[in-house]
């Protein structure tokens, strides 16, 4: 009989070599342990990333781009969509989704499985249709209905809110602020736990947080002092002293910090001439040591290349500086190859150091783990049916009433014109606004700049105004009326609904603030021959002065984007004015 021994030994190394590799694969699965600590998952995932691998995550790119072989050998760590960047014209959610789950579907099938966050703006004309009355509780339920509809789409990241301090409203992004006062601005910041949900009180101040599915990470934007800038110019410079910074544009930024906003979006404008990309002290040294920011600092769309005067003149140069003062992760979006190249290089040959490297991807980590993208980094159908809710449009209705702010009211304070009568023989309604979506919702709407015309489903404050007049009164419509016709047609009254065409950003910039032609033809044409009520959809003040003499009443209606009722609620009585200015409405520029 052969001995027993070899196959006793045999034996032993088998299950020595079993309990090998179990021991190996729990290992290796501890990032993956939603039951283990987040600090715990962070340093045992970037122990067994490479340098390409974690230059990866502080790479995000544009959907177009994203395709599957690109997000496998780079290792991409988020994709965004750009202004107006869709899956298709009018695309449901359900298509909205099926993209990002494919682009997930290839993160995931890297050597680590590290899943991609995908971001895009929420800010668009609904965002102004709460600005104008503090009610920091109507904007928490704002922001939770925006989570929902972006997590319709299969999307866990906004890029909101904007806590800009417009103190120039010749500044084209003026609309997307909610106010010139840190006050206003601070209560603002409720939107925050609105979109991701309540911070609990044993969750550390300054860390990320993100309560479940049904909210989104959030983007603080744009850091800091980028509605300052001189003469209102976009990504210009803002002249301040430090004590001036502290007070007109940082506040904001203590509330967000503090509420556990998830990511910080760097400003393009410069602080005294440095460029807000570049400046390592107010990073590193201010928001990321003094404030204990913990979440990631994300740049603009293609930010660092303009640290450089031409743009992307050394675009090295513009790595090294942006990194090295504290950026985390770069919206390149298209040249990505050239980014991580030459952070590869920088970071070989000892420009950047590994340190800073570690410390971008443990913070895109946190962020990633905070929202339990780990477990659930796929979308699925069932939000999409939160996707123009009608709760969600109730909420924007409330939001446009009560946003509204009654400028003037009659010729004499003892003869006020508003509220309106329902009943009446016959009114008319004009202007280049009264009958047009686009025009309502203004810019960062369906396209970057957003576009006139019927662009998205909604109520027109024509339509408003029909639904709410009594059934008997005749209503007439003309954009731009002959002004012959409006002497002879004895109206009753007439609403005249004009403003600003939709822009963003530098092309939303103006020197003078005069309102569109042929906004103040129409007022003269109409105010002149009959009992008028001027209602303004605008995203900041206009000049008015030389027309508020001709008009009865005068409203400013902000950008009410797709919820004109609410206009018509306010303008016939059944609710009241409650809206107060949130910026200085000047008599001239």
């Amino acid at each position: 009989m052969a001995p027993r021994t070899p196959l006793l030994l045999i034996g032993g190394i088998l299950v020595l070599c079993c309990w090998t590799a179990i021991a190996n694969a729990e290992e290796y699965m501890l990032y993956k342990d939603p039951k283990q600590p987040m600090a715990a998952r962070i340093i045992d995932l970037m122990k067994r990333m490479t340098l390409e691998e974690k230059i990866g995550q502080m790479t995000q790119i544009e959907r177009t781009v994203a395709k599957h072989d690109v997000m496998t050998k780079y290792f991409i760590g988020s994709v965004l969509s750009g202004g107006g960047s869709v899956p298709a014209k009018h695309a449901p959610p359900e298509k909205w989704v099926d993209m990002v789950n494919k682009i997930q579907k290839s993160a995931l099938s890297t050597r680590l499985g590290i899943p991609m966050i995908y971001g895009i703006d929420a800010v668009h004309g609904n965002n102004n249709a709460y600005k104008a009355t503090i009610d920091p509780e109507l904007v928490k339920r704002i922001g939770a209905a925006t989570a929902l509809e972006v997590r319709a789409t299969g999307i866990p990241y906004a890029f909101a809110p904007c806590i800009a301090a417009c103190r120039d409203p010749r500044w084209g992004r003026c609309f997307e602020s909610y106010s010139e006062d840190q006050s206003i601005i601070k209560s603002m910041t409720e939107l925050i736990p609105g979109l991701q949900g309540d911070r609990p009180a044993n969750v550390q101040k300054g860390v990320p947080y993100v309560a479940g599915q049904q909210y989104v990470a959030a983007c603080a934007k744009h850091y800091v002092g980028d509605g300052g800038t001189v003469k209102g110019i976009n990504e210009n410079n803002t002249i301040a002293t430090w004590g001036q910074l502290l007070r007109l544009h940082m506040p904001a930024y203590y509330d967000s910090v503090i509420k556990g906003v998830s990511t910080i979006m760097i400003s393009y404008s410069s602080w005294n001439g440095k460029k807000m990309h570049a400046n390592r002290d107010l990073i590193t040294g201010f928001l990321k040591k003094t404030q204990r920011f913990r979440g990631f600092v994300i740049s603009d769309w293609q930010a660092i290349d303009r640290i450089t005067s031409p743009e992307h003149a050394n675009y090295t140069y513009s790595i090294e500086t942006s990194i090295n003062a504290g950026l985390d992760m770069i919206m390149v979006p298209y040249n990505y190859t050239e980014f991580i190249d030459g952070l590869t290089f920088l970071v070989k040959n000892n420009f950047v150091p590994m340190s800073r490297i570690d410390d971008a991807v443990k913070r895109i980590l946190r962020v990633k783990f905070a929202m339990g993208l780990f477990e659930h980094p796929l979308a699925d159908y069932s939000m999409a049916k939160y996707l123009g809710h009608p709760a969600h449009r109730e909420i924007a209705r409330e939001a446009v009433r009560k946003s509204l702010v009654l400028l003037k009211n009659g010729k004499s304070s003892d003869q006020p014109m508003l509220p309106l009568p329902k009943k009446a023989e016959k009114i008319l309604v004009a202007g280049t606004h009264a009958n047009d979506i686009g025009n309502q919702c203004g810019g960062w709407t369906i396209e970057w700049h957003g576009k006139s015309g019927d662009i998205t489903p909604g109520t027109t404050i024509l339509s408003a105004i029909k639904n709410t007049v009594d059934p008997s009164t005749q209503v007439h419509y003309t954009k731009n009326p002959d002004p012959n016709h409006v002497k002879t047609s004895n109206y009753s009254y007439a609403i005249v609904v004009v403003g600003e065409v939709p822009y963003s950003e530098t092309y939303g910039d103006s020197l003078n603030l005069t309102l569109p032609h042929p906004g103040p033809s129409i007022i003269k044409n109409i105010c002149a021959s009959t009992k008028c009520v001027v209602v303004l959809v605008t995203g900041r003040p206009v000049v008015f002065e030389p027309y508020l003499e001709q008009v009865d009443a005068l409203v400013a209606a902000w950008l009410p984007g797709s919820e004109g009722q609410g206009v018509a609620d306010v303008l016939f009585g059944d609710y009241g004015f409650t809206g107060k200015l949130p910026i200085t409405w000047f008599k001239k520029c």
